[in-house]
């Protein structure tokens, strides 16, 4: 069934005042891994092979002989702030009134937006039929969902009985059958369940009478798990020590807490920005050009062709990457909040205005393609940004570096056309190598900030160590070659010499895209700003006070 019924508006259970706002406290101290609320996650949810909504980390930290081992339960947050809503450009993901996050699957097209938008990795897709023994039982047969193939999907707090609760004055989190199935199952009564809103409830008081923390509250989302890590007069928790979530720690891919590469967005989404950001940027440059650099009109329109087919290619990729293609015109219902709506609507603008220039052209529709390809750009460079749950890719200068590549690969197509076809693209040869060079140097110094401040920017040491590995590269293809070769064509006037330069150009934004978008995509990870104390050495627990 599809969550839409479980995302209608409902107070909670026998309440007829403020909607409640459910949430979660776990208790580190109490948490064994015994993986219990897994499997009845697993068994209530009928979730297939390899999709775990509720996951419990298993943490090792410290060196011999001061270490420490711990679990840690994760899953959707269901924050006040939920970063994977406002990005779905479809409306799939919701908010109800009593803050739980939901998923409506006869809406969603699969586009993983949401899953890259999440800091807590709680979102799964999976596009084909799968069976835990290979071929379908009986068993997996009559619990499958068709529905979930190929869309997102995630944990509800198994929210078809917080509204069954509602309707037969149940109270979840008291009442274990109207409980989310993770809490009511837990043997060490390490997940508590309960309305936040209510100041009696046991989440309330749990977190007002202990010491408590909230994953990523930096972040914003306001999560609505609580985690305890202290005993009361009993064990006192501890700042992590430098070496708990240190480079070296979180270098290693095999650390709980390190964030793994994101596999939402592969190749083809590397593709789409990149074919979609050289034939905007080649469009906006062209424009520019026919103004003020004597760029023949007619040639402008054939360069819009241009644009307009690589945009396709572009396109066509993200087509092929959605999970459910044939529900691709729903990404226009959200352009109130999401940029992958509002590309959408600058393409259903670009190619109408395209298609009146060709057959008539006129300065009013080189500046209607011009400005919708700028649009376009600047749209795409905020998708990558707002996906909050890659660090690399929501540091407050990607926007910025997306739409200065764009332009240098724009500028890179254009002289490459120029090159090739120097009796067709005649225009002002010191305007064009002068453009190149400033944005050649406007790229390299947006790269190397984005580098130096990678650390400061939260981006993770794996992540770092991939923008580091490719930074000489860039440096040299993508930074100084253009640079020089615009600025050596200046004198020389050498086809050749501009078709380089237009061809490194290109080449710079294509590797860096394509590292930041499948190599250095590390997810935010996990993160424990307070610790129990428990382990052994200078980890181990205190005496117990007042004995």
């Amino acid at each position: 069934m599809s969550e839409e019924s479980a995302a209608a508006e409902g107070r909670g259970a026998g309440e007829s005042g403020p909607d409640p706002r459910w949430g979660m406290v776990v208790d580190l101290n109490r948490c064994v891994g015994c993986q219990t609320c897994t499997i009845a996650c697993k068994h209530a949810n009928d979730t297939p092979p390899g999709v775990q909504w509720r996951r419990v980390l298993d943490v090792e930290c410290g060196t011999f002989p001061d270490v420490e081992r711990l679990f840690m339960v994760v899953g959707c947050q269901h924050c006040a702030e939920p970063p994977c809503v406002p990005v779905c450009p479809t409306g799939a993901t919701r908010q109800r009134a009593d803050g739980l996050v939901t998923m409506d699957y006869d809406t969603c097209i699969g586009c993983a937006y949401c899953a890259v938008a999440c800091p807590y990795q709680a979102r799964t897709i999976t596009h084909d039929r799968e069976w835990f023994y290979g071929e379908k039982t009986v068993q997996e047969e009559h619990v499958y969902h068709d529905e979930r193939v190929g869309v997102a999907t995630k944990c509800t707090f198994c929210v078809e009985r917080l509204d069954e609760a509602r309707e037969e004055g149940k109270v979840p989190g008291v009442d274990l059958e109207y409980t989310p199935a993770c809490s009511s199952a837990c043997i060490a009564q390490a997940i508590h369940f309960g309305d936040f809103n209510d100041p009696g409830s046991n989440v309330s008081l749990l977190a007002l009478e202990n010491s408590s923390f909230q994953m990523h509250e930096e972040l914003g989302t306001d999560p609505q798990i609580r985690y305890l890590y202290e005993v009361p007069n009993s064990m006192p928790g501890r700042e992590p020590d430098e070496d708990d979530a240190d480079d070296a720690a979180l270098s290693d891919p095999g650390n709980a807490l390190a964030g793994r590469r994101q596999e939402f967005w592969d190749w083809r989404a590397a593709m789409n920005f990149t074919l979609g950001g050289m034939s905007s940027g080649l469009a906006v440059v062209a424009t520019a050009a026919h103004f003020h650099a004597g760029l023949a009109g007619t040639v402008l329109v054939w360069l819009y062709v241009m644009a307009a087919a690589i945009m396709a290619a572009g396109l066509f990729c993200v087509f092929l990457e959605i999970g459910r293609k044939f529900r691709f015109l729903r990404v226009l219902m959200r352009p109130q909040t999401s940029w992958m709506t509002r590309e959408t609507y600058a393409v259903a603008v670009f190619y109408p205005a395209v298609a009146a220039d060709c057959l008539w052209p006129h300065p009013v529709l080189h500046l209607a393609v011009g400005l919708s390809a700028l649009v376009f750009l600047y749209c795409q460079a905020r998708i990558l940004h707002a996906a909050r749950g890659i660090p690399a890719w929501r540091a407050g200068l990607m926007p910025t570096m997306l739409i200065m590549t764009g332009l240098l690969e724009g500028a890179g197509l254009l002289a490459a056309a120029a090159a090739v076809f120097p009796a067709v693209v005649t225009l002002s040869a010191p305007s064009l190598a002068i453009s190149g060079i400033v944005l050649a140097v406007l790229n390299a110094v947006l790269w190397q900030r984005y580098v130096a401040d990678a650390e400061r920017s939260g981006i993770p040491p794996l992540s770092r160590a991939e923008l580091r590995r490719i930074t000489p590269a860039m440096r040299v293809v993508g930074h100084l070659a253009p640079l020089v070769l615009f600025a050596f064509w200046i004198s020389a006037a050498n086809p050749a010499v501009l078709l380089g330069a237009g061809i490194c150009a290109v080449a710079g934004g294509v590797l860096w895209k394509f590292v930041v978008i499948i190599r250095a995509c590390h997810q935010q990870g996990f993160a424990l700003p307070k610790m129990p104390r428990r382990g052994s050495g200078q980890r181990a627990a205190p005496a117990r006070m007042g004995l």
